[in-house]
């Protein structure tokens, strides 16, 4: 995002040759219609976050081939693309809105595109130029991710020559002055895969040894750390039934002085509980066994 933008009351030109006022936010009374629409979900940051999530999940797709970071150089750059076209369609379910083929929906009436990124900048095509979008950033790196909706002006976008679909990036003057936050910078969660160290990493996925081995080392290796059943299917990638084989390492994590708890067990599940872990459906954890429960 570079450049500096036009400001209200400035004259912008659309893709049919139109020439129309730029209006700030505040005044564009589609941006506030939508804007009052899309607020009236109390937890956007959970809602966006899960279909983030469940967008960088679906590219990495682990538990075929081991992998769980996006930023590795394991995943190309077409892929990383992808994670914005899959988090049009995990959105647009989350906020219970139709699916179109152009624009992505409709809110309130109002034509609203839907554009993701892993970068530092969006691509708004032509159809999406002096349209409302929102926009969502996913920092990897960070674990974070956040959400704009904007009238994505193609005076505020920058590009465009030489591209043959011509699409545009936004200026960041222009997103920083009249794009309208969603919410604050949000957390995802750490592929808790990744808190693993370069030694703990090969022994995870040491390709000589067995899978009960290989979870005992990332149960071990990482005590009071939730689990997700993606993680254990990824370390177990391409391999049957990897989670028969996490249970099968309860009694070897056991004799390393921890418990490995269960969510789809009952006992189990409660005992988490009582020590402030809400395990996700299908999530494990291994803990020592002297942990104490969290006082009432």
């Amino acid at each position: 995002m570079r450049g500096s933008a036009p400001g209200p009351g400035d004259l912008c030109t659309n893709v049919q040759g139109e020439t129309h006022v730029l209006e700030h936010p505040a005044g564009d009374d589609e941006l506030r219609r939508v804007l009052a629409v899309i607020r009236r979900q109390n937890t956007l940051p959970a809602l966006f976050g899960a279909a983030v999530q469940s967008s960088v999940d679906y590219v990495l797709d682990g538990a075929r081939t081991g992998r769980f970071d996006l930023a590795s150089p394991r995943v190309d750059s077409d892929e990383r693309r992808t994670v914005g076209t899959k988090l049009q369609y995990h959105l647009l379910d989350a906020l219970g809105l139709p699916k179109l083929r152009g624009p992505d929906t409709v809110i309130a009436g109002v034509p609203v595109d839907i554009k993701g990124t892993v970068g530092e900048n969006w691509s708004i095509p032509r159809e999406g130029q002096c349209e409302l979008c929102i926009l969502v950033k996913i920092d990897v790196r960070r674990d974070t991710h956040s959400a704009w909706l904007m009238r994505t002006h193609r005076a505020w976008l920058h590009g465009g020559q030489g591209n043959r679909d011509q699409k545009r990036g936004v200026i960041a003057e222009a997103l920083r002055l009249y794009a309208v936050s969603l919410y604050p910078e949000a957390p995802l969660m750490r592929n808790p895969l990744r808190l693993l160290d370069d030694e703990g990493l090969a022994a995870v996925f040491d390709p000589n040894a067995g899978l009960v081995t290989r979870l005992t080392e990332l149960f071990t290796r990482l005590p009071n750390v939730v689990f997700p059943r993606h993680v254990i299917e990824t370390v177990g990638f391409q391999r049957d039934d990897p989670l028969r084989r996490a249970r099968q390492a309860k009694e070897r994590v056991r004799a390393c002085g921890l418990d490995l708890l269960v969510e789809t067990w009952v006992e189990d599940r409660d005992r988490a509980t009582r020590l402030g872990f809400q395990l996700p459906k299908g999530g494990w954890v291994a803990v020592p066994f002297d942990q104490a429960p969290l006082a009432d």
